[in-house]
């Protein structure tokens, strides 16, 4: 897929949390606008950042060059008055998506997070190019509390090539955390939206996360599922035969499965249980 590109001057980086995110988070941080993976069940598409556009969502990015320096400013600002920084990275684009290998915003952002630290920083990313930052990591887990989420919706890779054809392959994904786990760093596997799965998927995941954290189209579009719907996702379901997924009540049924496989406790769901001040940080 072709992707127009170009670089921005952000007026700021960090926007206060509210609605979804109010619960655990301050801030929101994304690198850029736009995103790659071009994910079909993406809420953003049903945002005013892309209903306004005239470019479908995934061909257009626009990578706000000046990030570092004004997140350094953000942050000084933010600690003279006091106050606690809890980062979600990033609500509305993927800090890991194909354009990072070139640009390096993400890796930037962090270096300046290791001489001015959040309290909380959770990285939500379906790239496995994160690994390449593992060295930045360590360095941040010491400073702050630090989590790096992985979105892994299913296990499937033939599912996967139906909602998200442009995404990372799972089994990198799951690679990928392993790495990252493997390296001290605490890992979430967000299954996020659940699409349909095989029984294995939690010994998948066993020894490589800390938390599960579950979220579906109906509870999870930020709208009850009304983006979810307008973005075709029952037609969607229908077509390929997987109605069943398409369940209000899905997010009961995959906790219940996977609180058989994992504590209690490390199972969380959407946005009351699904945020990160309860994990154990390891080494701290």
């Amino acid at each position: 897929m072709q992707q127009q590109q170009k670089e921005i001057i952000s007026k700021k980086i960090l926007t206060e949390t509210k609605g979804y995110l109010d619960i655990g988070f301050t801030h929101s941080l994304n690198p850029y606008s736009g995103c790659g993976f071009a994910c079909s069940y993406c809420y953003v598409r049903e945002m005013p950042i892309q209903r306004f556009k005239d470019i479908p969502w995934g061909e257009w990015i626009e990578i706000k060059s000046n990030a570092k320096e004004i997140l350094q400013k953000e942050m000084n600002k933010l600690r003279k008055k006091g106050k606690v920084i809890n980062i979600f990275m990033a609500s509305a684009t993927d800090p890991y998506q194909p354009v990072e290998r070139n640009t390096e915003l993400t890796r930037n952002l962090l270096e300046v997070m290791i001489d001015h630290p959040p309290d909380l920083l959770q990285i939500q990313t379906r790239g496995p190019l994160i690994t390449r930052d593992i060295d930045l990591l360590i360095q941040l887990k010491e400073k702050c509390k630090l989590i790096v989420s992985m979105t892994v919706e299913t296990d499937r890779e033939d599912i996967k090539r139906i909602f998200a054809p442009y995404a990372p392959g799972i089994g990198i994904r799951l690679k990928a955390m392993k790495e990252l786990h493997d390296a001290g760093i605490v890992t979430q596997a967000s299954i996020s939206p659940v699409l349909p799965f095989t029984r294995n998927f939690p010994n998948k995941l066993k020894g490589i996360v800390d938390a599960v954290w579950i979220d579906t189209l109906m509870i999870g579009d930020g709208a009850m599922g009304k983006r979810s719907s307008r973005l075709g996702m029952p037609q969607l379901f229908l077509e390929h035969h997987l109605e069943k997924w398409y369940d209000p009540k899905l997010h009961v049924k995959v906790e219940k499965y996977f609180k058989k496989y994992f504590s209690a406790e490390c199972v969380r769901v959407s946005k009351e249980e699904g945020f990160p001040k309860q994990i154990e940080q390891k080494g701290r």
